[in-house]
């Protein structure tokens, strides 16, 4: 996550997503995995927020949360001060995410002893899960969540929503493959994806929270209709 992204079409989408999966019942963390802004024109897409006939009916509080942030305050930030509130006394875990593997791991282990009490983790990298191209320590790495990561985070009783931009392949064949791999990585007995034009989160539940989930992904399919394509098991 890059604060450059915050407020963009992608955001409003995710944090509509989080505070749908939470409802009234988990509380959850956000694992931003910070990377410093660039000069690319990721983020630049917040012409949605000028649109509000179009979008605002999708979450109409999250929306004029973001338009307030982005169009008035011109706030372009994860730490800004009200979003925890939005998302139901969201707990953060907002510190920079360097290539380094010794501050890799104590980042992820200061994450896990801040999380322990929380029921739903979001890993936010900037790509998402790890690639075999970039080994942890390497250049970029930080742009990646590493399975080993995962586990660690479902082992801990956390179930597990990960961030992943897609690749240049088959979107069907990409999803049922990351689907797959996090069964394998996590033991759940099921793995949701949420697709959107862009990009796709998959979660992994823990059974404690598998009947909760299920409400859950009807309400995310039939209140972002059009928005996300909600599947199962890579399905």
């Amino acid at each position: 996550m890059k604060n450059q992204y915050f407020g963009d079409i992608n955001d409003y989408r995710k944090y509509g997503l989080l505070r749908i999966l939470a409802g009234e019942d988990l509380n959850i963390g956000i694992c931003w995995m910070l990377t410093p802004d660039d000069d690319g024109t990721d983020g630049a897409s917040v012409q949605y927020l000028d649109e509000s006939g179009k979008w605002r009916h999708y979450d109409p509080r999250l929306f004029d949360y973001l338009r307030q942030c982005v169009k008035v305050e011109g706030v372009r930030s994860v730490e800004h001060p009200r979003l925890p509130s939005l998302l139901g006394n969201a707990d953060l875990h907002a510190g920079w995410l360097t290539d380094d593997r010794d501050e890799r791991r104590r980042y992820f282990d200061e994450m896990l002893q801040k999380f322990r009490d929380i029921d739903l983790v979001l890993f936010d990298p900037d790509n998402g899960l790890e690639v075999a191209s970039v080994p942890r320590g390497h250049k970029n790495s930080n742009k990646y969540l590493y399975w080993d990561e995962v586990t660690a985070a479902f082992q801990a009783r956390h179930s597990v929503l990960v961030y992943q931009h897609f690749a240049r392949e088959d979107r069907e064949s990409y999803i049922a493959r990351l689907a797959a791999q996090m069964q394998a990585a996590t033991g759940a007995s099921q793995i949701y994806s949420f697709r959107t034009a862009r990009v796709v989160y998959f979660l992994a539940g823990q059974p404690r929270h598998e009947a909760h989930f299920a409400r859950q992904a009807r309400s995310v399919a039939e209140t972002w209709l059009g928005q996300f394509e909600v599947g199962i098991n890579g399905e």
